[in-house]
């Protein structure tokens, strides 16, 4: 009987260890899928595009953020980072920010912006590592390797995943959005890539008080964008002066566009810190949709592909644990 019973609870630990290594393993289908996580009592949902090649190994993650009055499904659409993960096997996470009218109108609280989630101080720091978290719960993700990216106020809300949570994302490649915190202590060297163009409308590359949002009198002070790299220059303790690259040209529509990047390197342990200062091109994500939104935003570019460009970028890096 003893022997019975012993081979029993064997046999019950057995499936059990088997239930859960197969849990770890899962892989998600590919495709989209939507989850919704509670945090601070509050439920916010997030959508992730799982890659076409199936593969059961942990892969690294891009988080992409929505522009302010934008929301997840707008920037999945415009920035069109899928086709990328599909061909390179990482996952894309485009989570929600809040709003008082569902999931329209949703904003990031970036530090001193924007919208909504800056004046109810809401905890979007804290609402992406619960994403990640519960991410991670579901599929297997390389926690060393989660990136962050964004537009305009998405920018801004990497700019603070990059200062106030190191230990979570391994580099960040904001897009037409500078850093707006009000203090500045980052624990830790980190690699980043901006891009920017010096005509943008909105979030205005010399700094200075923004145009007001659309059917609003709500208005954005923002902050040089070469200042905020000097910052991080300083703090990721780079090489200077910076190497600059030949302009690249547009071509067919965007012929009188270009895009030079400057690169500051090497930095304190191996980083780098990129600038792709553009140049004809407005508020918008290169390599996007030509024609999104040109009367708030600006013209559309392809002169660069942001998407390729910031991923042979991050995905040289990954966290040291």
């Amino acid at each position: 009987m003893r022997d019975c019973m012993l081979r029993t609870l064997l046999g019950a630990s057995g499936m059990a260890l088997l239930l859960a290594a197969s849990y770890g393993r899962a892989d998600l289908a590919p495709g989209d899928h939507t989850f919704t996580v509670t945090q601070n009592g509050r439920s916010r949902n997030y959508i992730v595009h799982s890659p076409q090649a199936a593969s059961a190994a942990s892969k690294p993650v891009i988080i992409n953020m929505h522009g302010g009055g934008a929301n997840a499904r707008n920037q999945q659409s415009y920035s069109g980072m899928d086709a990328l993960a599909d061909r390179e096997g990482f996952l894309v996470v485009y989570p929600n920010g809040t709003g008082r009218f569902g999931d329209h109108l949703l904003t990031w609280n970036a530090g001193t912006c924007c919208g909504s989630a800056q004046k109810d101080n809401i905890d979007d720091v804290g609402f992406v590592r619960a994403v990640v978290d519960d991410l991670a719960r579901r599929t297997p993700i390389d926690r060393n390797r989660v990136y962050a990216t964004g537009l305009s106020n998405g920018a801004m809300m990497a700019y603070r995943l990059a200062a106030e949570a190191p230990d979570l994302v391994a580099g960040i490649a904001p897009v037409a959005g500078a850093m707006v915190l009000p203090s500045f202590k980052p624990k830790r060297p980190m690699p980043i890539m901006h891009i920017h163009s010096v005509d943008d409308p909105r979030a205005l590359f010399a700094g200075g008080l923004g145009p007001a949002f659309p059917l609003t009198n709500s208005r954005v002070q923002h902050p040089a964008v070469e200042d905020v790299i000097a910052r991080w220059v300083e703090s990721d303790g780079c090489a200077k002066p910076p190497r600059v690259d030949p302009p690249i040209q547009g071509k067919g529509k965007t012929a009188q566009h270009t895009a030079i990047r400057v690169t500051y390197a090497p930095c304190k342990q191996g980083v780098s810190v990129v600038l792709w200062k553009l140049s004809g091109s407005g508020h918008v994500w290169p390599g996007g949709r030509l024609d999104y939104l040109p009367r708030i935003l600006g013209p559309g570019t392809d002169v660069i592909d942001a998407n390729e460009q910031m991923w042979k970028f991050l995905s040289r890096y990954r966290l040291d644990r």
